[in-house]
């Protein structure tokens, strides 16, 4: 049997397909009256209000004849936001050639964290040029297994 979440995915995936954006994750929480669904959405370039508006307007409808909960519920669309955790490749290739910090499962050289330019991203690893003082950066290549978060840095 599938569950709410992947039934609520299957419904809006094509619907914000089509109206050029991207579904990042569906999350459902709370019972009875109170769930709300929050779906959220990517683009590139970013998501603005007006996206988040157009998927609501199309995605209610929709949700309400798939009719996934026997109960009234609350639907969200936003942005995941700039600094949310890395949770598909997708993330990562959208990060390329930025800045990002990886919290890493064990220690590298006496490090749990490290901060770089995103070089390159495979299905295995990632590359990462970390800054070495007034010497060129250093490449690293790390196993995605090594590494337990992975965000983008965000300057203000």
């Amino acid at each position: 049997m599938q569950s709410v979440v992947d039934r609520v995915h299957d419904v809006i995936s094509p619907i914000l397909w089509a109206l050029g954006l991207e579904l990042v994750e569906v999350q459902c929480v709370g019972q009875g009256a109170r769930t709300v669904v929050r779906v959220l959405i990517e683009k590139p370039g970013g998501v603005t209000v007006t996206d988040c508006e157009q998927a609501h307007k199309a995605l209610g409808p929709a949700l309400d004849v798939a009719d996934p909960f026997p109960h009234a519920y609350t639907l969200e669309v936003s942005s995941p936001g700039l600094d949310r955790p890395f949770k598909r490749l997708q993330d990562y290739q959208r990060a390329i050639g930025k800045e990002v910090s990886l919290k890493l499962r064990q220690p590298l050289n006496g490090q749990w964290r490290v901060s770089g330019r995103l070089m390159e991203v495979g299905e295995q690893a990632v590359s990462v040029a970390v800054p070495a003082g007034k010497a060129e950066p250093q490449t690293l290549r790390l196993d995605r297994e090594q590494i337990a978060e992975a965000k983008l840095v965000v300057k203000i």
